[in-house]
């Protein structure tokens, strides 16, 4: 993601995590005060329930000595109404208060056994004031003394009110803790709130500071189009669907003659050609149903009162402005490229003339060359027979003059017969069908490369140093590419045999096209660059007949081949460092013309 788009997404989603943010700081300390408070309450009312459990043991006690001590002054002083009616007051008191402690005491399971042991004490006293209301007063004392040794109640109160006051202090604790953190948390809530007020007016005001700047910008870009638009010299109209319109540019102001200013209302206004139905039926298509016009050519007269041919492309497109669509359509002047077509188009109907006469020209010229190659072949016959005739009549008789001149006449005709031969192989490169199959290239060069060696061998000369890259199989004429592979590689060989260690490589490599591209070089005689272009020339040769033999037709006949299959050859050189020969192919041949138009 690159940064404009993660400026982007972080200014869409910046509001809504400030707005969370704020929620937040604002809802969460509310819910914590909220908690503290209410743990405070409870705090405060644990500290009352001690206080009410303290209090109801105090009460228990006191009603406990209050029975036992009207007991008493009933055994010691004699009947008391009112010290009678204390004891059995209290006595039916002391269950209430007992349940009262039960009650208060409830959840502390602790506090329970020791009321549990109370209780006991307490009625088993309670059972010795009894006792002691029938006994007589001198033998009290003995009815008193167990509740001081065997059933004494101060020691489980003062335990029963030293676990409330532990409890109490840490609820004490507790509740200070509470009211200590509630502190904090509200002068922390306050800090965070007021940097989350400055981040949110530092955030609003960087938007509002973006807003403008985007603002700007886009006032800029659309200052911007609208002068590109004014520069552009293809006309541009933009118009609604009553072809009402909306803007145009200058060139289309300059192609129909509008003035600097000119307000127009109406394409028709323009020109009668906006008029034609055809031409609004299409305009409509474009705005109705969203179609496209493209390259719809028509002829109209500009601000000049000339008639040009132009072209229009239109396409509907939405306004920021409005809901309603328009168009937007595009005018080019194509009356230049017009006239020049019909120049082409003349042209090419005297180029196909001047074609024909060529070619009729080039078949007269191969039936005349397979004519001649065939009427010398008599006269040839004839000079060469006689000639040998004529050696073996003289026999010893004849001179040095004479036999040199019979070698003469033998070697011109044999050479002349050559001639011929390669002008009939020539003339049949032109003139037969190709018959296209699969040709296994490095089956060819294999194949030359053996059949050279063997020549090479025979005549006693240094076998070449062959480097052969892997070649592919191509769809041609495997009759005329075994002619191309002989040349080349023949030449090759030829050309460096006088090296002590002669090397042809054979390349091949893919163009960036897709074409297959061969290269055949050799360490031999080289030639000049600047002669290059009589290479392929029939009868044309760079070096003599006495250096190297041949007629000068085998490069027209591979030049033809490769013609014929849409391929082309070159070649590069350095005198006396080499020559390399370059022959490019086509991927994918297909059956060309029968004939070559260019002997």
């Amino acid at each position: 993601m690159n940064d404009t788009s993660a400026r982007f997404a972080w200014g869409r989603w910046q509001l809504p995590l400030l707005g969370l943010a704020v929620l937040l700081i604002v809802v969460l300390p509310f819910l914590l005060l909220q908690e503290l408070s209410e743990n405070n309450l409870e705090a405060a009312d644990a500290i009352a329930h001690t206080h009410q459990v303290e209090a109801a043991v105090d009460r228990l006690a006191v009603e406990v000595r209050e029975v036992e001590t009207s007991a008493m002054l009933l055994t010691l002083a004699g009947e008391l109404p009112t010290a009678r009616a204390r004891v059995i007051e209290g006595q039916a008191g002391i269950p209430g208060h007992l349940q009262r402690l039960i009650d208060l005491t409830r959840d502390n399971p602790k506090q329970q056994i020791l009321i549990g042991q109370l209780r006991e004490l307490i009625q088993s006293r309670m059972d010795i004031v009894n006792e002691l209301l029938r006994t007589d007063p001198a033998q009290a004392g003995d009815v008193v003394r167990p509740m001081a040794t065997r059933f004494p109640i101060r020691g489980v109160l003062q335990e029963m009110l030293a676990n409330e006051r532990a409890l109490l202090a840490a609820r004490a604790r507790d509740s200070a803790r509470q009211r200590a953190l509630a502190i904090w948390l509200g002068w922390g809530a306050m800090v965070v709130q007021l940097v989350l007020l400055a981040t949110v007016i530092t955030a609003l005001g960087r938007q509002v500071s973006r807003r403008l700047q985007a603002e700007q910008k886009s006032r800029r870009a659309s200052e911007r189009a609208l002068v590109m638009l004014q520069t552009v010299r293809e006309p541009i109209v933009l118009f609604d669907a009553d072809l009402h319109v909306l803007m145009h540019n200058a060139a289309f102001a300059e192609l129909y003659g509008l003035e600097s200013g000119q307000v127009i209302t109406r394409l028709q206004e323009v020109g009668e050609a906006w008029s034609d139905p055809v031409l609004g039926q299409r305009l409509g298509d474009v705005l109705s149903r969203g179609r496209e016009l493209w390259d719809y050519e028509q002829v109209q007269s500009t601000g000049d009162n000339t008639q040009r041919t132009v072209l229009l492309n239109a396409r509907r497109m939405p306004l920021p402005d409005q809901d309603d669509h328009v168009v937007l359509m595009t005018i080019s002047d194509i009356s230049v490229q017009k006239a020049v077509q019909r120049r082409i188009a003349d042209l090419n109907t005297q180029l196909q003339g001047k074609v024909e006469q060529v070619s009729e020209v080039n078949r007269e010229l191969e039936a005349f060359s397979y004519s001649v190659s065939h009427d010398l072949r008599a006269p040839l016959r004839h000079v060469a027979g006689f000639s040998d005739k004529l050696g073996r009549h003289l026999g010893d008789a004849a001179d040095d003059k004479s036999r040199h001149y019979l070698d003469v006449i033998g070697n011109s005709a044999r050479r002349m017969s050559q001639l011929i031969d390669d002008l009939l192989v020539y003339s049949r490169l032109g003139r037969s069908a190709l018959r296209l199959q699969a040709v296994d290239m490095q089956s060819l060069v294999a194949e030359t490369r053996a059949m050279l060696d063997s020549n090479a061998a025979d005549a006693g000369s240094p076998r070449p140093e062959w480097r052969i890259a892997p070649l592919p199989i191509l769809v041609a004429d495997e009759n005329m590419m075994r002619q191309v592979w002989q040349n080349l590689l023949g030449n090759a060989v030829k050309y460096s045999s006088r090296r002590e260690r002669p090397l042809i490589e054979v390349e091949h490599h893919l163009t960036d096209e897709g074409a297959h591209h061969f290269s055949v070089r050799d360490n031999g005689a080289g030639f000049d660059m600047e002669y290059a272009s009589k290479l392929f020339g029939v009868f044309q040769r760079l070096h003599k007949a006495t250096e190297f033999p041949g007629t000068g037709i085998g490069l027209a006949s591979v030049r033809r081949v490769l013609s014929r299959h849409g391929g082309r050859i070159w070649a590069e050189s350095v005198p006396d460092q080499g020559a390399t020969f370059h022959f490019v192919l086509p991927n994918a041949l297909e059956a060309p013309a029968p004939r070559d138009p260019h002997p």
